[in-house]
């Protein structure tokens, strides 16, 4: 089982759409659409309290359930919903404070890696998109910015992988051939591959667990993809990026 997740939108087919790009991410996950109003109208802009209400109920597993809203109502209607959950369920239930779209990936691909209720909750919240790195903070430290600017291979910048003296420390660099280069789907293969190893990966200085993260590097076609990995299964992790890029993501060149 894995955290389930609720996408409650004003608009059906707004919430359909996240439904169907973030189960992209985490076929695994069961994520449900709560959008629009329940008279059938589905041009009709609004929220229902009984589609919410069953989406719940649909997406509760063992592991709980986060629900993720568009606006200002959107958040209203949930909160009653919540309200009407007996204690024990609504134990098992987050309310987001998060971009939607955003959220909703990031949260889909923390699920699918078998993360807590409350870690699926924090990769909701956390989700950011930004063209520039810098413009991250506090999300990426700045000392991981700044070794971005470097090469990771040897002291002299190449793409050599290297490891340092306790082997724990590995890094290396690859160029992207896939034409879309590091876009939402590649992005959450690395990211739910290397959430289950036990090691700190980052790629071009960024957080190379967060899908967000991965897909504001803006990584096109020939992109050089960087990676530093520390830890137990930092080889492990960098072989992973490694023959991921190198073969495309299954994606043609």
């Amino acid at each position: 089982m894995s955290v389930g997740l609720v996408i409650v939108s004003h608009s059906e087919k707004i919430a359909d759409g996240v439904v169907d790009l973030a189960a992209q991410m985490a076929p695994d996950v069961v994520i449900v659409a709560a959008g629009g109003t329940d008279d059938g109208e589905g041009a009709r802009i609004g929220t229902s309290f009984e589609r919410v209400r069953s989406g719940i109920e649909q997406a509760m597993g063992e592991d709980g359930v986060v629900v993720l809203t568009d606006l200002g109502s959107a958040v209203m209607t949930a909160e009653m919903a919540l309200e009407f959950l007996d204690a024990g369920a609504r134990e098992w239930v987050r309310l987001a404070e998060a971009a939607l779209v955003e959220g909703a990936v990031a949260a889909a691909v923390q699920a699918q890696g078998g993360a807590s209720l409350d870690e699926v909750l924090r990769a909701a919240e956390g989700a950011v998109v930004s063209i520039r790195p810098e413009e991250l903070e506090p999300f990426v430290s700045g000392d991981a910015v700044g070794r971005s600017a470097v090469g990771r291979g040897t002291p002299d910048g190449s793409d050599t992988p290297g490891s340092d003296s306790s082997g724990h420390t590995v890094s290396g660099s690859f160029t992207l051939p896939n034409k879309m280069g590091l876009h939402a789907r590649p992005a959450a293969v690395l990211a739910s591959g290397l959430l289950e190893l036990d090691a700190e990966v980052t790629v071009n200085g960024v957080d190379a667990t967060s899908v967000m993260l991965l897909m504001s590097l803006g990584l096109g076609q020939g992109g050089t993809v960087s990676v530093e990995a520390h830890g137990p299964e930092a080889q492990v992790a960098l072989d992973l990026v490694g023959e991921a890029v190198e073969s495309g993501f299954g994606e043609s060149a």
